[in-house]
């Protein structure tokens, strides 16, 4: 075997491999990978990783795109004459609006802890969303303010399930370094819905608008939620369990897939999972001081991007009438899609971070002020083109450092990714009383707290990036530390056997 340096039966030395590892590089190959050469190792990962983009990800996307769908697809719906049919007054549409969130918030942290205690992705994700999609459709039937307020609180208990529920089932199949263009590629899904979700509202409304003797905007949920329950069965048959544990993989793929993982963080996510509790893992999460930092740096990113809920409204502050603003509303979403996933894709290829989370915001922050600015109407658009990517570009490249800065035990990272998008989620309850109709079209307030909370997402990312510096000296320090001493304790939060591979944080 050239290139490979035979240290025992159980262990092999890849000098090439060790991008991920740093320090001694001497990691535990399988016994099915010990005649390969790195660079036969190298070809079947690369053949498996795309064998998992073609079977999770795409799924995975689409899957998010009709979850983002059902969820704001009352915005449109209002232009279409929900308000009016409904006679909601006052601030009873932002409570209708604000009401999902509680839903949300409620059941994230304990649905991601039940998904990884099953460990059946496959059943449970698509199991949810089954279920939001008859929520949905229920919506059409709703004749009143308290029937609306009941199926978007309930919307938002089942659909909290899914974003962290697929952060974690992306985490357990990809590695640190591959998880960013990854997480990038499912945000989109959001951004794709936003773009299309004006064009679908559009023609659905002037379409079907007294079709049957039913008002266009209920055609609009009827629609969408049925199209999520066939989505749902068909993703019942595609969307995979665990590397260890799925069925559509050889057992050679299986070995492979979950023995990158441990090369990548020096700890095997099955084995290590095992012996951890919901309650141990949630426990690790919220006394981990880098926990409350992501959610420092994601909550502003959050709080800003509330404006995707109302961007109809806002778009319709440029005197355009309802279906010019729907139609509107899809260039902003297209050219955030382009601008986060070109992003994501240099930050995965450089390995840098820290970066391509504090920059955006810089832009989003201009776009704002150029908002708010005056009412004219090419200066104003060209803010809503460039807000959205400013606002998303950053915050993709955050949500997928989570599970690079706090990625084992499996039960402490689901924990994690629940815990922060739950309460950075919280401003989604409060946000919308910053847009009421009067404050159209320049709407000072929320853009001013948007600004604000943009600001604070780049101090604390920064706060971020010196103390994990910090912390990569210190683990400098223990270079090269004996393995068997390194296992029986924990260093920053990881786990002793991947101290002593060398592993460091990300920048």
């Amino acid at each position: 075997m050239d290139n490979v340096k035979n240290t025992g039966a159980e262990h092999i030395e890849f000098p090439e491999m060790g991008d991920t590892l740093k320090g001694s590089g001497t990691v535990t190959v399988p016994t099915s990978l010990q005649d390969l050469t790195p660079e036969e190792i190298q070809r079947r990962e690369a053949k498996l990783v795309r064998k998992i983009d073609i079977r999770l990800l795409i799924m995975m996307l689409i899957m998010y795109i009709l979850n983002y769908l059902d969820r704001n697809n009352i915005a449109a719906a209002k232009l279409a004459g929900l308000q009016a049919d409904l006679n909601l007054r006052g601030d009873q549409y932002q409570v209708c609006v604000s009401i999902l969130f509680v839903g949300y918030l409620l059941m994230q942290v304990p649905s991601n802890l039940i998904l990884n205690k099953l460990g059946k992705p496959s059943i449970y994700l698509p199991g949810c969303m089954v279920a939001w999609g008859v929520i949905s459709c229920c919506t059409a039937a709703t004749h009143n303010f308290a029937g609306l307020i009941v199926v978007r609180f309930l919307l938002g208990f089942v659909e909290a399930a899914y974003f962290p529920g697929c952060l974690y089932l992306l985490s357990a199949w990809y590695t640190r370094k591959e998880l960013g263009k990854r997480t990038a590629l499912l945000y989109a899904g959001s951004l794709i819905s936003g773009a299309f979700s004006g064009l679908i509202a559009a023609g659905i409304t002037s379409g079907l608008n007294g079709a049957r003797g039913i008002a266009a905007w209920r055609w609009l949920f009827i629609i969408e939620g049925a199209l999520t329950i066939f989505a749902a069965l068909i993703a019942f048959f595609i969307v995979p369990d665990l590397p260890r544990t799925t069925s559509w993989l050889t057992d050679d793929e299986k070995v492979l897939a979950a023995w990158r993982l441990e090369k990548d963080i020096g700890e095997d996510d099955w084995v290590d999972n095992e012996h951890q509790s919901m309650t141990k893992g949630a426990k690790l999460a919220v006394t981990d001081i880098k926990t409350w930092l992501m959610l420092g740096v994601i909550y502003g990113c959050t709080s800003a991007g509330c404006v995707t809920t109302f961007f109809p409204s806002v778009m319709a502050g440029l005197g355009r009438n309802n279906i010019d603003t729907l139609l509107l509303t899809t260039p902003p979403y297209l050219i955030a899609t382009l601008v986060v996933l070109v992003h994501a894709w240099h930050a995965d290829r450089t390995g840098e971070r820290y970066l391509h989370i504090a920059l955006p915001p810089v832009v989003a922050i201009v776009a704002f002020i150029l908002a708010m600015a005056g009412n004219n109407f090419a200066a104003r658009y060209v803010a809503m083109c460039i807000m959205l990517g400013g606002i998303y570009a950053g915050y993709v490249v955050s949500l997928g450092y989570i599970s690079n800065i706090l990625p084992r035990p499996a039960t402490k990272r689901a924990a994690a990714l629940a815990f922060i998008n739950c309460l950075s989620n919280v401003c989604q309850i409060y946000m919308p009383y910053l847009y009421p109709d009067s404050a159209s079209p320049r709407y000072i307030a929320a853009f001013s707290v948007n600004i604000a909370l943009l600001a604070m997402t780049i101090v604390i990312a920064t706060i971020l990036r010196i103390y994990l510096g910090r912390l990569n000296k210190q683990l400098d320090e223990l270079e090269g530390v004996d393995l068997a001493r390194a296992c029986e304790n924990e260093e920053h939060g990881l786990p002793g056997r991947a101290v002593a591979e060398g592993f460091r944080f990300l920048l």
